[in-house]
């Protein structure tokens, strides 16, 4: 579960100039974002995809996955498409 006040107290540290009602909305979005989303990462392999070599060269993300860097994964749950 997302704790909704630690999301807001990122929110107003990243975004000082935001209103009041614009960080509620920002808030509610990102705690309702479990209802809608599920987190796949370490499920890649039950996908049927692999990141070729020369994907690298043009695909950031691929680079990013070379060079070892974590990444979550998350698809949309069924239902909500």
């Amino acid at each position: 579960m997302i704790d909704r006040e630690k999301v807001l107290a990122v929110l107003r540290k990243r975004f000082p100039g935001a209103t009041l009602a614009q960080f509620a909305a920002a808030a509610n979005a990102i705690v309702g974002l479990e209802d809608e989303w599920e987190d796949v990462t370490g499920r890649e392999h039950e996908f049927g995809y692999d990141v070729p070599p020369q994907c690298t060269r043009v695909c950031p993300i691929a680079g990013e996955i070379e060079r070892g860097v974590p990444l979550r994964l998350f698809r949309r749950r069924d239902g909500n498409a």
